[in-house]
């Protein structure tokens, strides 16, 4: 009777310890469990006094340790090994809590830049304005910030910081602590520093719960910031964008007031932010929020101002075009600026045709040649074009006017063209969006689908393919004996 009793007691204690072991697992976190997954707590509970370190357990964040990049953690190691401070920061993590993949790994250190160049044999330092090393590793390249610190500092020296009248800030190499650094970023989500040694986020500005609630804020005084870098205000655009996130208020209002501030920036810098605005595969979302917040008329005045004229479906172009460009990117297929800016830009060239026409006197291809210089002089000033991209803009829109041209052997020769394919994109884009092309992009379309037989049918024949007369050649009048010079 003992031993059957000593059975069921045995019997029931390896049920309830089953049971324990099963609760526990579903009280715990896997460490590789979608972040959608973790319910976020109320922010009011999670708000901490800027400047102030949250830590953030990897139970918590849960950023799978695969997910890191092998050549930034080799710096940061790198670097912890020398003695310095090291972290994985900003936009990398920012994507890795929203389980997306990076674009590219930042470095937050201690090290100053010349103290980290020394570390690294494939290291080089960039940049005047804000010193920054950059590690490559084949084509890769690891970006190294030293921490900075605000300027107020009475040891800063004027090698180290200047401000233009403006509020601009010309110099940043101001350095400092990791949190006077994370109080120097520009939004909460981006003041996220990753820490290797125990894998750890760490956070100085309520950017985690900003995370959580997919809000956009403005670490400090918003006005403030986008007087010290008017950039700021694209990259809210951008960030807006991009991740689908809502922009605080506060970080929100001061925007339109001081958009005309772009105007201090330089056009070579605001063509990089059009690139990551237009062409990293959100663009039709960040032409919306430009517009939103009076941006896209600093960046594109021409555009912004042919939207006025209903004779032409500007803005329908325009989306249209941005619409096929993140298409394009999300089927992993190749874009150009060529052909973003050739876009933008056709309805206020036309406009400048027109204009032209009115004083002058010339044949269609110089006048657009003339337009087009005209067109591009003045876009320059708002946003740089570089000249490999600005030549092939002005064959995409002078094959807009030979295109129309098949007779003969003229269609073949159009397929031959470096920027036909280019060319023809925008011409369907055209007629797409309500130009009234008399259905030619489709014959375009089909014309490039049929075989040589069928092609042959499809155009008209062209005089110059007939054959000519030879003309017959008079004799020269050789000279005679008696006209001959004499070498008497």
């Amino acid at each position: 009777m003992s031993n059957t009793l000593l059975i069921i007691l045995l019997a029931f204690a390896a049920a309830a310890l089953i049971a324990f072991v099963m609760f526990s697992r579903r009280r715990t976190p896997s460490t590789t469990a979608p972040q959608e997954n973790l319910p976020p707590a109320p922010v009011a509970e999670q708000l901490i006094p800027l400047g102030q370190r949250r830590i953030v357990n990897e139970s918590e964040h849960q950023i799978p340790r695969r997910h890191l990049d092998d050549n930034a953690m080799k710096v940061v190691y790198r670097l912890q090994d020398a003695g310095f401070e090291g972290y994985l920061v900003g936009g990398c993590i920012r994507d890795l809590l929203l389980g997306h993949t990076p674009k590219d790994f930042d470095i937050a250190t201690s090290a100053h830049p010349e103290e980290a160049e020394e570390l690294f044999r494939r290291g080089r330092l960039i940049g005047r304005r804000f010193k920054l090393l950059h590690v490559r590793f084949g084509r890769e390249v690891i970006e190294v910030a030293t921490f900075r610190a605000s300027h107020d500092q009475e040891e800063t020296t004027q090698d180290q910081a200047r401000t233009a009248a403006t509020g601009m800030i010309l110099r940043d190499n101001v350095y400092g602590t990791i949190e006077e650094d994370a109080l120097r970023r520009d939004f909460t989500i981006n003041a996220l520093y990753y820490d290797v040694r125990d894998h750890t986020v760490l956070d100085f500005a309520n950017g985690y719960p900003d995370l959580k609630q997919r809000q956009l804020r403005m670490i400090g005084d918003a006005r403030e910031r986008y007087r010290e870098d008017p950039v700021r205000m694209l990259r809210a655009a951008r960030f807006a964008a991009k991740l689908g996130f809502e922009v605080e208020p506060g970080t929100a209002a001061p925007i339109r007031e001081l958009a005309a501030l772009l105007g201090n920036v330089s056009p070579a810098r605001l063509f990089d932010e059009v690139l990551k605005l237009l062409q990293s595969g959100h663009g039709e979302a960040s032409y919306r929020q430009l517009q939103r917040f009076g941006l896209f008329a600093f960046l594109f005045p021409q555009t912004d101002a042919a939207l006025e004229h209903d004779e032409y479906p500007v803005e329908t172009l325009l989306i249209n075009a941005l619409c096929n460009t993140d298409r394009r990117l999300s089927q992993g297929k190749s874009v150009t600026p060529a052909f973003l800016f050739a876009a933008l830009l056709w309805y206020p060239l036309q406009l400048r045709i027109k204009q032209l026409e009115q004083i002058s006197d010339l044949p269609p291809i110089p006048l657009l040649h003339e337009a087009a210089n005209q067109v591009l002089a003045e876009q320059v000033r708002s946003t740089a074009i570089p000249r490999r991209f600005s030549t092939p803009v002005r064959e995409i829109w002078e094959l807009q006017l030979r295109l129309p041209r098949r007779q003969g052997k003229k269609a073949d020769q159009l397929m031959e063209h470096p920027r036909f394919r280019a060319a023809y994109d925008l011409l369907v884009l055209r007629e797409n969006s309500g130009e009234p092309l008399q259905g030619l992009s489709q014959w375009w379309t089909d014309y490039q689908s049929s075989n040589p037989m069928t092609r042959r049918d499809m155009v008209p024949a062209d005089q110059d393919d007939k054959p000519r007369r030879k003309r017959r050649r008079r004799p020269r009048n050789r000279p005679t004996q008696d006209s001959r010079p004499s070498n008497e």
